[in-house]
């Protein structure tokens, strides 16, 4: 369940709210990675005490425990609330890592797609002189050792005209 900023004010304690305050909309998006991941460890750290918290007041209540020390640190009125209002800020800063990650990996696909774009187009223009097989003045063609397999036009359909005259011949006897 989300959380307004005034409840968060009035559930959480003072170092909670500052880091809280933290991931919220114009500040988060001005914390760098580096920032963003020790936001995150503080986060985690300060959740997990106050999930320690919840569920040692849940086994009192019960009656499976007895009670901790003589009081409990600072606010521990709606220690369920507060647990959720860390969560809610830890996946904000979640969130906003994974569009940093996405932001960085599309800003270097464009530039990999370009630089292959860049290589593609240089390649298509290739100097046809530097594309022949003889490399400079020292080197000879060599030429092909196989048959040549052209036959001419002249000779294109020849045997079906010499069969065809030969039977001609034949019949007219």
């Amino acid at each position: 369940m989300a959380h307004s900023r005034a409840t968060e004010r009035s559930i959480l304690s003072g170092d909670q709210l500052e880091l809280v305050d933290k991931t919220h909309h114009p500040a988060i998006y001005d914390a760098d990675a580096k920032a963003l991941r020790n936001l995150q460890k503080q986060i985690r750290a300060e959740k997990g005490k106050v999930r320690t918290l919840v569920r040692q007041r849940q086994r009192e209540l019960r009656g499976k425990s007895d009670a901790r020390g003589g009081s409990f640190p600072g606010n521990t009125e709606q220690p369920l609330k507060r647990k959720q209002a860390l969560s809610a800020a830890l996946k904000r800063v979640n969130r906003e890592l994974v569009r940093q990650r996405a932001l960085e990996a599309r800003s270097s696909n464009v530039d990999a797609a370009r630089r292959a774009l860049a290589a593609r187009r240089s390649a298509n223009f290739v100097n046809p002189a530097s594309a022949d097989r003889t490399a400079g003045n020292g080197m000879q063609p060599i030429p092909s050792t196989r048959r040549r397999s052209i036959i001419p036009g002249s000779q294109v359909g020849s045997v079906s005209q010499a069969t065809k005259v030969a039977q001609a011949r034949k019949d007219n006897r």
